[in-house]
């Protein structure tokens, strides 16, 4: 079989790399996931922090190391050194490895802009909480101020969903941002504007009186059931910050936890225990009264910024007369600024 020319680069780059490590009389089998995580490692420096962010147990992320590890023959990480540290063997792999994954994903998005189909299709990247609450409500005005549109939505933890844009795997990013916790994206390639702001505050059942089944910031010495994000996830650490920047201590007790804010609601409206959400996925069960705020109005939440992402025009690895029509309509209809 013949590849094209431009596949024939990547496999040389990659055939180049294991015949340099067959030659040592290592094997030359090699998942690109480790190196995935290899790359995530060198950037956290952080084995609990890249496991999170990679979505697999630490132990489960350490073995994928060690495999690498066993790959190449030679020790990558200095695990005598706190935060983590490369070794001189693991700093040159990590420049190969790189070079190496930028190549196939744009191999990869090269083959996909041979579909003429499809370039009608808008591709967004969106935080799970978006992708529940905002984003389909913001897509029907859009459609009908707009006109006729064709999406894509890829719904995702905040880390993969801008992932998906630094790759370029979408045409477009919503989420949220606050100081706190800013995207890492460069501003030099990256253009953004805003969409609005939203509320994340407290919200809990509501009893037979109206009144919140648990609230803040409860009585003294009373534990309140607290319904948590998981570790690493971006409304988690807002919340975090709610609470350390109370102006009184707040006995929350954990006692469930997720990464995705629709499962909090789900088991606030059961009345498992008080949640931390933002205003647009609760705006239907606060109508009919399933769920109220559960501190007083302005107390205990923060504002966030909503924003839109993309590549800037004169870097983009992929540009789609829809999604440039789209951003531009935005623009003129005064919906960003």
């Amino acid at each position: 079989m013949t590849w094209p020319p431009s596949i024939q680069g990547v496999l040389g780059v990659w055939e180049a790399r294991r015949w340099g490590f067959a030659r040592a009389g290592y094997t030359a089998r090699v998942e690109t996931k480790w190196l995935e995580d290899f790359v995530s490692l060198a950037e956290t420096r952080s084995f609990s922090r890249s496991a999170q962010l990679r979505h697999v147990t630490q132990p489960a992320f350490s073995r994928r190391i060690q495999a690498l590890e066993a790959w190449a023959g030679v020790d990558l990480v200095d695990r005598s050194s706190y935060p983590t540290r490369l070794t001189a063997a693991g700093e040159t792999l990590l420049d190969q490895a790189i070079e190496i994954l930028g190549s196939l994903q744009a191999t990869r998005n090269m083959l996909r802009s041979h579909q003429a189909a499809g370039q009608d299709m808008i591709e967004f990247a969106v935080p799970h909480s978006l992708a529940f609450s905002f984003f389909p409500h913001w897509l029907m005005e859009l459609r009908q101020r707009f006109g006729a549109i064709k999406t894509r939505l890829n719904a995702l933890n905040v880390h993969d969903a801008m992932m998906q844009l630094s790759e370029g795997n979408c045409d477009l990013l919503l989420a949220y941002h606050h100081p706190s916790q800013p995207l890492q994206l460069d501003p030099e390639r990256y253009e953004m504007a805003s969409l609005g702001t939203e509320t994340l505050a407290a919200y809990a059942k509501a009893d037979a009186n109206g009144h919140p089944l648990f609230h803040l910031p409860g009585h003294p010495g009373q534990k309140i059931p607290f319904l948590s994000y998981a570790a690493g996830a971006y409304l988690g650490r807002l919340v975090e910050l709610i609470v350390k920047d109370a102006p009184l201590a707040l006995n929350l007790d954990a006692i469930y936890e997720t990464d995705m804010a629709e499962g909090l609601k789900a088991m606030a409206l059961e009345g498992h225990g008080l949640a931390f959400l933002p205003a647009s996925s609760v705006k239907k069960e606060l109508k009919a009264r399933r769920l109220v705020q559960a501190a007083p109005s302005g107390a205990f939440e923060l504002s966030m910024d909503l924003r839109i992402y993309r590549e800037r025009p004169e870097v983009a690895r992929r540009s789609k007369p829809a999604a440039q029509s789209l951003w531009d309509f935005l623009f003129q209809a005064g919906l960003m600024r």
